[in-house]
């Protein structure tokens, strides 16, 4: 098997544009989806968004993070523009450490810690993401340039080392009172452009 395989097309109406929804299975079993408007493969350079799974974020809304804001303003960039990406990675919850450890570094967060360090504290890497399955995703759909959506460098740098050429655009969402030391962390202690 390749790193991953397409399983499944079907079209998925959005508030922002009715997308390609394609489903994926990478060899380690996780499951990836894929929204596609346009023909991405066709432009010089696609807008694309790698996009890690957000439970608390992206379904109920927290205003811990910028991950729900972020989407929505991916998927809206790509709809004004007619044509991209939206790579949305499952398993990468809390910067892949899972939703019941993110809830515990949560907890550390409340008493004093910033992201980085709770991560830490509980005995996970800061970043325990891979990105090489959303590398394999935007090859099987002829991808090998992009401008992505993000302020990670470390997204930038994986996709790179998987042989893209990748252009960086911003995503900056305007902090909250709750998220505002976490913004500051991640660009002060992670490296994000913010």
């Amino acid at each position: 098997m390749n790193r991953v395989e397409r399983i499944v097309e079907t079209v998925l109406p959005t508030d922002q544009a009715q997308f390609r929804c394609l489903g994926y299975r990478a060899a380690s079993g996780a499951e990836h989806v894929a929204l596609v408007l346009g023909d991405p493969a066709a432009a010089a350079s696609s807008l694309v968004r790698l996009h890690s799974e957000c439970l608390t974020g992206d379904v109920l809304g927290s205003r811990r993070c910028d991950c729900g804001p972020q989407l929505d303003e991916a998927q809206r960039r790509i709809a004004a523009e007619g044509a991209g990406i939206v790579v949305y990675l499952r398993g990468h919850e809390g910067r892949g450490i899972g939703l019941l450890e993110k809830l515990r570094a949560y907890r550390l967060q409340d008493l004093g810690f910033d992201t980085v360090d709770a991560n830490l504290e509980l005995g996970h890497p800061v970043d325990a993401r891979d990105f090489g399955d959303a590398a394999a995703i935007l090859a099987d759909l002829g991808v090998s340039r992009v401008r992505l959506m993000s302020n990670n460098p470390t997204k930038r740098e994986a996709l790179e080392r998987h042989g893209l050429v990748v252009d960086p655009v911003p995503l900056v969402i305007a902090a909250t009172p709750h998220n505002g030391a976490y913004l500051d962390t991640k660009r002060d202690r992670l490296g994000h452009a913010l």
